[in-house]
């Protein structure tokens, strides 16, 4: 597996992976936030979209970091980081692609001078919890929040 930036051939591409890893928890094509998941043109260009993919360059997952002055941070304090839309395709899970990226975040966060990560998910991602507990983060439910009437987000953070 290779991690690396997504390139511009490839956004619509992510942004469809995105929609079906994230398709069980969405109320479906109708949700607005479908459109914002497969919106990887603006995370690629307002944060750093990063790709997953095997020894063929098949798309395994991606994951959108959100480095300081990113207008997609959400919870993070200004010494932590933060990443979102974390997504690996259905047919892709269990290969390490999650951890793989989640790792690569906080790589990239130490290099802009973090000292700690913050994310948030929503409670029903179970297998996004193993992941990020598997890493060392904690839940942090001061950072809990909801972005929309009946969306309650829950957060986890890590110190480096």
């Amino acid at each position: 597996m290779r991690l690396r930036r997504a390139t511009p051939e490839e956004l619509e591409r992510v942004g469809d992976l995105t929609v079906r890893a994230y398709a069980g928890f969405t109320l479906g094509p109708a949700d607005p936030y479908v459109e914002r998941l497969r919106d990887a043109a603006s995370r690629a260009r307002e944060a750093e979209l990063w790709v997953a993919v095997d020894d063929d360059d098949l798309l395994l997952g991606n994951v959108t970091y959100c480095p300081p002055g990113s207008s997609y941070r959400e919870v993070s304090r200004p010494d932590e980081g933060e990443f979102r839309m974390l997504a690996v395709d259905p047919d892709a899970r269990g290969l390490g692609a999650g951890t793989a990226l989640a790792t690569l975040c906080e790589e990239r966060a130490r290099e802009h001078g973090a000292i700690g990560m913050a994310l948030s998910t929503l409670a029903e991602m179970t297998d996004a919890h193993r992941v990020y507990t598997r890493l060392g983060y904690a839940r942090d439910p001061g950072r809990d929040w909801s972005p929309l009437p009946g969306v309650e987000l829950i957060a986890f953070s890590k110190v480096f």
